[in-house]
C-alpha cells in the first residue's frame, strides 16, 4: 500500500500504555520493593532471634512472640467475624429493592457501583477491622501472662474482701475484654446501619416506616448487647473503686474508696446495675414486639438515672454529709488507705524514733572520740572526683569513666570494710586518634580494667588508689580486666574475627587482642550478616573482608538495656554499679516488680519520684520503668551482667513477692533462686537507690499511722534540695558506714533528711541498712526531731558556711585565678543526740583541671570548722583532739618518713624527681600521660621509702631489745 505519510513505519504504540519492556521493569521493581520490605521486616525479627539465643533467655522471646501472635489472632479473628456476620446479616435482612424515592435512586448508584465486588469489599472491611483489632489485643501480653499465671498475695481489701490479686491480675484483664467488647459492639452497629440504609432497611427521608421489621430486630440486638456490656461496665465499676485514684484535698493524691465512694458511688453503680441489666432486656424484647418505643424509653431513663444516681447523688452526699464533719467521716477510710499504702511499699516496718536534735554529752574529749565511731565519713564524693579519676587513671583519649561513679565496700588489709569510691576504665570512642568504621567497630572494641579509691582519706587532695594504673593492680588481686559490656558502651563491636583488637598500651606499645568468650551473634553465616547488614543499615557488615571465620557481633551492650530485654517486664534502677566478685568484673543491676492495682494504696509517678539533682544532670541515671504510675513495688530480682562475656543472670531476692512469682510462672527457668547468690557476689549487693527514694517520698506523709494526725497535713514533710547546687532538685541519698544510736557497730547505710512541709528546718532523718546478707538489712529507721525546737537543714546549714566571714574569705582566696569551687556531698550523721553535717570542699583550677580535695567544712551545735583535713576540721569543730592515736582518715598531705637509712634516701630522691617531672609535665601541654606516669613513679617511690623505713624500724627495735 502506498505511504500515506506523517510518521515513521512499524509496530503502533498505543497512546498512554508502556511497553512491554517498561512494564517488565515495573513488575521487576514492585517485586524487589516486596522483597526489600519483607526482608527488612524478616531481618528485624531473625536479628532479635538471634540475640535472645546468644544470651540464652529465648524461651523470653517465644514466649512473648508467641503471646502476641495468639492474642493478635485471635482478638482479630473475633473482631473480623463480628462485623463480617454483621454486614452478611443486614445485607441477607435487606428488604426488595424498589426505587419510589429520590433517596433510593440515590443510592441505587452505589449499590450497582459496589455489587461486582461485594465479596472483596467485605473481605477489605473486616481484614482492615481485624488488623486494628489485632494489633490493640497483641499489646496487652504483659496483662493476659498476668492474669493467666496469676498467684494469690493472701491478702484481701478491706471493702470486698477479695484477694489483692483479683485487682492486680484479674481485673485489668476484664477491663481490657470490655473495652474489646464495646469496640465490636461499636463497630457491629455502625457497619449494620450503614448495609441497612445501603440496601433500604433504614430511610433518613423517604415516606412511611424508617426501619423494616428486620432492620430494627437486628439493631436492637446490637443496642441490647452494648447496654448490657455497660451493665457489666457498672459491675466492675463498684471494683474499680478500690484502686480508683482521686484528688483529695486533705491529702492530695489518693487511692481507694473514701466515704462518699461507700455510701453514694457504690449503692450508684449497684442500682445502674440492675437498670442497665432491664434496659438490655427490653431491646432484646423487640425482636417480638418490633417497636423501639420501651428500649428507647429504657435507654432514657439509664441516662437519667446515671446524671442523677452517679453523679448528682454523691455530690449531695459529699456537700451535706462530709464537708461539714469531713475528718469524721474520712478517717476509717484513711486508716485503711495508711494500712494498704504501707505495706505495699514495704514502709510498714519503718521504726520512728524521736530524737532530741541536741547533745547530752558534755565531755568534748568524749565527743570527738565518738565523732571517730559514728561513721567512716567519705570526703571523696563520686559525683565529683570523676574528673580526677579520669586525668589521673586514664591514659590513654580512648578510655573514660562515668560521670558519676560508684561507692562499694571493699576489704582492707586487715579485713575490715572500707567505702570504696569505684569505677571502670569503660571505652571511650570520642576519644579514638582516627574514626572510621574499622576502628570504632574492628579495633577499639573494649575498655580495661577496674580503678578504686578510699571514700574516708586523700593524699594532697587527690584520691588515694587503691586499684590504679594499666593494666590494673592493686588490692583486687587478679580478675579479667578487659570490658566489652558497660554503661558508655552504647555501640556495636564486631569481634573474634581476623582483625586483631588493641587490648591496651605500656611502656613497650600498644598491645593486641582478639575475643575468646562465646558473646554476641556469630557472623559466619551469610544470612546473618545480611540481616544486620539491613538491621543497622550498614552495608559493609555483608562484603567486608574484616569479617570472617569466628567473627561476632556485640550489641546491646549497657547493663540495663541487657537486663531490660531479657526481663521486659521489670523495672530497672537507675544506677547499675559495677564489683569485682570470682575474679571477674560484674555489673550488679537491681530491678523491681510493679503493679498499679494495689487496692487502697496510693499512686506514686516514678520518673518524678526517683528524680534528684544527680538525674537532672545525668539522664543515664533514671529510672527504667515498664509501668510509670506505680502502687506497690518490691526490689525483687538482682541481676548481674558480666564485664567481659555480657552473661545475664537473675537472682530471686524477695521470696515472697506474689508479683515474682506470677511472672516466674509465666517465664519458667530465666530467675536463678536465691540460694544460688554467692557469698563474693552477696558482699557486694546493697539496698537499690530508687527504692529508697520512692519510699521516702511516700513517707514524706505516711510515716504517721494515725489517720485524723494524717488528716490534719501537720506532720507532712518533704525532700529538701539540694543545698551544694542551684540544680532545685531533691537532694540524692547517700552511701555511707555509719552508727545510729540503738546500734553497736557502723553499717553500711543509704540516708536522707527530711524538712517540714514548705520550711528549711530538719524535721527528721532517714537510714536504711543497705548491707546484704545482714540480719537488719532493709529495716528503715526515721530519726523525728522535735517541733517545739528548730535544727539546722541542709540548706541552712550550708548556708552558714557560706556566710560565716572567715570561711568566705577562705573560699575567696580559694577562688583566686581562673580556680572554683566545687562543693561534696553534704553528709548527715546523728552524734550523741545532735547531728554532725560534714562537707568536703574542691577547688578546680590552676594548672589541674580537676578538682582536688582542698577543705572540709564540719558543723556540729552552731560551732563550724573549715580546716584542711577532715580530723583538723573535727578538733576545731570540739575544742579538743582525737584521743585516738591511728592516723585519722583525712586530706593531709602524705609526708615522707625522716631517716638516715640509704635505701629510704634513695627512695625519696627519685620521689623528689618524680614530683618535678609531673610539675613538668603539667607545664608542658600540659602532657597528661606524662604527668600519669610521674604520679605512678611517685606512689612507687614513696611505697618504697614507707617499706624501707619499716624494715629499718623494725631492725632497730631487734637490736634494742
Amino acid at each position: 500500500m502506498p505511504d500515506r505519510g506523517g510518521g515513521p513505519t512499524g509496530p503502533r504504540i498505543r497512546a498512554g500504555r508502556p511497553s512491554r519492556r517498561v512494564r517488565a521493569l515495573l513488575v521487576t521493581l514492585g517485586v524487589l520493593a516486596v522483597l526489600g520490605m519483607a526482608f527488612t521486616m524478616f531481618a528485624g525479627f531473625w536479628t532479635d532471634w538471634l540475640w535472645y539465643r546468644s544470651v540464652h533467655y529465648s524461651s523470653v522471646f517465644t514466649t512473648t512472640l508467641s503471646t502476641k501472635i495468639g492474642l493478635f489472632f485471635v482478638f482479630g479473628l473475633l473482631m473480623a467475624l463480628a462485623v463480617g456476620f454483621n454486614i452478611w446479616l443486614a445485607h441477607r435482612l435487606r428488604p426488595p429493592l424498589s426505587a419510589m424515592s429520590m433517596e433510593q435512586q440515590s443510592l441505587d448508584r452505589y449499590r450497582m457501583g459496589i455489587a461486582p465486588y461485594k465479596k472483596w469489599l467485605l473481605l477489605a472491611v473486616t481484614s482492615l477491622v481485624g488488623l486494628i483489632a489485632g494489633a490493640s489485643a497483641s499489646s496487652q501480653w504483659r496483662t493476659w501472662l498476668m492474669w493467666v499465671n496469676g498467684v494469690p498475695f493472701h491478702q484481701k481489701d478491706p471493702q470486698f474482701h477479695l484477694d489483692v490479686s483479683f485487682y492486680a491480675f484479674d481485673l485489668p484483664w476484664y477491663r481490657f475484654l470490655l473495652g474489646f467488647g464495646f469496640a465490636a459492639a461499636i463497630l457491629c452497629l455502625i457497619a449494620a446501619a450503614l448495609t441497612h440504609y445501603l440496601y433500604g432497611g433504614l430511610r433518613v427521608t423517604s415516606p412511611g416506616a424508617r426501619a423494616t421489621a428486620a432492620a430494627t430486630g437486628h439493631l436492637s440486638v446490637l443496642l441490647g448487647i452494648f447496654v448490657a456490656l455497660k451493665a457489666v461496665a457498672y459491675w466492675l465499676d463498684r471494683y474499680g473503686l478500690a484502686v480508683k485514684s482521686s484528688d483529695f484535698k486533705a491529702t492530695g493524691n489518693w487511692t481507694g474508696l473514701r466515704y462518699v465512694d461507700a455510701n453514694a458511688y457504690l449503692p450508684a453503680k449497684t442500682i445502674l446495675f440492675c437498670i442497665a441489666v432491664i434496659c438490655a432486656l427490653l431491646f432484646f424484647a423487640t425482636l417480638w414486639r418490633r417497636t423501639w418505643q420501651l428500649p428507647v424509653i429504657g435507654f432514657g431513663l439509664m441516662v437519667l438515672s446515671a446524671i442523677l444516681i452517679g453523679g448528682l447523688y454523691p455530690a449531695i452526699v459529699q456537700k451535706f454529709q462530709v464537708q461539714p464533719n469531713e475528718q469524721a467521716k474520712e478517717a476509717p477510710y484513711v486508716q485503711k488507705n495508711l494500712k494498704a499504702t504501707r505495706e505495699a511499699y514495704g514502709i510498714d516496718d519503718a521504726k520512728v524514733t524521736e530524737y532530741a536534735g541536741k547533745s547530752t554529752t558534755s565531755d568534748k574529749t568524749e565527743l570527738r572520740s565518738d565523732a571517730n565511731d559514728a561513721a567512716s565519713i567519705r570526703i571523696m564524693d563520686p559525683n565529683i572526683v570523676s574528673p580526677t579519676f579520669q586525668q589521673l587513671q586514664q591514659m590513654k583519649n580512648y578510655y573514660g569513666f562515668p560521670t558519676n561513679l560508684d561507692v562499694d565496700r571493699y576489704p582492707t588489709k586487715d579485713a575490715k570494710d572500707q567505702d570504696t569510691v569505684i569505677g571502670l576504665r569503660e571505652l571511650n570512642l570520642d576519644g579514638v586518634p582516627k574514626n572510621n568504621w574499622i576502628n570504632d567497630h574492628f579495633r577499639y572494641t573494649h575498655g580495661y580494667g577496674v580503678v578504686a579509691a578510699k571514700g574516708t582519706e586523700a593524699n594532697d587532695g587527690e584520691p588515694v588508689f587503691t586499684e590504679y594504673d594499666l593494666p590494673s593492680r592493686g588490692d583486687l588481686g587478679t580478675y579479667q580486666q578487659r570490658i566489652y559490656y558497660g554503661e558508655k558502651t552504647d555501640t556495636y563491636s564486631i569481634v573474634g574475627g581476623p582483625q586483631k583488637e588493641i587490648d591496651y598500651s605500656d611502656n613497650d606499645g600498644e598491645k593486641t587482642t582478639s575475643y575468646r568468650g562465646k558473646s554476641g551473634v556469630n557472623l559466619d553465616n551469610p544470612v546473618n550478616r545480611a540481616a544486620y547488614a539491613v538491621a543497622f543499615n550498614e552495608p559493609q557488615i555483608l562484603y567486608s573482608g574484616a569479617i570472617g571465620k569466628g567473627s561476632r557481633i556485640l550489641y546491646n551492650r549497657t547493663p540495663k538495656e541487657r537486663v531490660e530485654a531479657v526481663a521486659p517486664w521489670l523495672t530497672i534502677d537507675g544506677d547499675a554499679y559495677p564489683a569485682v566478685v570470682g575474679h571477674r568484673i560484674q555489673w550488679i543491676v537491681d530491678a523491681y516488680t510493679t503493679t498499679n492495682g494495689y487496692p487502697y494504696s496510693s499512686r506514686t509517678t516514678l520518673g518524678d519520684t526517683t528524680a534528684d539533682s544527680l538525674t537532672a544532670t545525668n539522664n543515664s541515671r533514671a529510672v527504667v520503668a515498664q509501668q510509670n504510675q506505680v502502687n506497690y513495688i518490691r526490689n525483687s530480682v538482682k541481676a548481674t551482667v558480666d564485664a567481659y562475656t555480657g552473661e545475664v543472670k537473675l537472682y530471686e531476692w524477695d521470696t515472697k513477692d506474689p508479683v515474682l512469682k506470677t511472672w516466674m510462672k509465666a517465664f519458667p527457668g530465666t530467675v536463678e533462686p536465691r540460694s544460688a547468690i554467692s557469698d563474693d557476689l552477696m558482699a557486694h549487693l546493697r539496698y537499690p537507690q530508687d527504692l529508697f527514694k520512692v519510699q521516702r517520698e511516700l513517707l514524706t506523709r505516711y510515716h504517721v499511722t494515725d489517720a485524723e494526725t494524717f488528716l490534719t497535713g501537720s506532720e507532712v514533710w518533704q525532700v529538701p534540695d539540694d543545698p551544694t547546687n542551684k540544680s532545685g532538685n531533691a537532694v540524692p541519698p547517700y552511701y555511707l558506714s555509719m552508727k545510729m544510736p540503738d546500734q553497736t557497730q557502723q553499717a553500711f547505710s543509704l540516708s536522707t533528711t527530711f524538712t517540714p512541709n514548705g520550711r528549711d528546718n530538719l524535721s527528721a532523718y532517714m537510714t536504711v541498712d543497705a548491707e546484704a546478707g545482714t540480719g537488719d538489712y532493709g529495716k528503715i529507721r526515721i530519726l523525728k526531731l522535735p517541733t517545739s525546737t528548730t535544727v539546722d537543714g541542709p540548706k541552712q546549714v550550708q548556708s552558714k558556711f557560706n556566710s560565716e566571714q572567715d570561711i568566705a574569705a577562705a573560699i575567696k582566696l580559694l577562688k583566686g585565678g581562673d580556680s572554683d569551687i566545687e562543693y561534696g556531698n553534704l553528709l548527715t550523721v546523728p552524734l550523741d543526740g545532735g547531728l554532725l553535717y560534714v562537707e568536703p570542699v574542691y577547688v578546680r583550677g590552676g594548672g589541674l583541671k580537676y578538682p582536688l580535695l582542698r577543705k572540709v567544712l564540719v558543723t556540729y551545735e552552731g560551732r563550724t570548722a573549715f580546716e584542711n583535713t577532715l580530723g583538723e576540721a573535727l578538733d576545731k569543730v570540739f575544742g579538743t583532739k582525737s584521743p585516738t592515736t591511728t592516723t585519722p582518715p583525712d586530706t593531709g598531705t602524705t609526708k615522707p618518713p625522716s631517716t638516715s637509712s640509704p635505701t629510704v634516701k634513695q627512695a625519696l630522691q627519685d620521689a623528689q624527681k618524680a614530683f618535678e617531672a609531673g610539675q613538668q609535665a603539667l607545664k608542658d601541654g600540659p602532657d597528661w600521660d606524662a604527668y600519669a606516669k610521674a604520679q605512678k613513679d611517685l606512689r612507687d617511690a614513696l611505697k618504697r621509702a614507707e617499706e624501707a623505713q619499716s624494715k629499718a624500724d623494725r631492725t632497730s627495735g631487734k637490736n634494742k631489745s
